[in-house]
C-alpha cells in the first residue's frame, strides 16, 4: 500500500494534478484563493510535502472545474502504463 508521498503512484498523481492546473491556466495563488487556502498549501501539495486525502483531492477538482471521474480515469490509465513499463524492465533485467 502506498503510504508515502514518494511512492511512484503518488508522484504520478501529483504530476498529473499539477499538469491539470497548468492546462487550466490557474496559478497556485488563484487555486488557493478558490479553495480558501494559501499558495503555500498548494505548493506543498504539488511538491509532495503535504499528502492529500480524497476529500481535498475532490475539492481541488471542483476548484479547477474538472470532473473527478474523468480525471481519475486518466490517472488510472497512466498508472497502468507505468506499471506495465516497470514489469517489462524487471523481466529484461532478469
Amino acid at each position: 500500500m502506498a503510504a508515502s508521498t514518494h511512492h511512484e503512484d503518488y508522484q504520478l498523481l501529483l504530476r498529473l494534478l499539477k499538469e491539470t492546473r497548468q492546462e487550466k491556466a490557474v496559478p497556485q495563488t488563484e487555486l488557493a484563493q478558490r479553495l480558501g487556502s494559501t499558495q503555500t498549501f498548494i505548493s506543498k501539495v504539488e511538491r509532495g510535502e503535504r499528502r492529500l486525502d480524497v476529500v481535498e483531492l475532490v475539492e481541488i477538482f471542483e476548484a479547477l472545474d474538472v470532473s473527478p471521474e474523468v480525471w481519475m480515469k486518466k490517472f488510472l490509465q497512466h498508472r497502468m502504463t507505468a506499471h506495465k513499463k516497470r514489469a517489462v524492465k524487471r523481466k529484461i533485467s532478469l
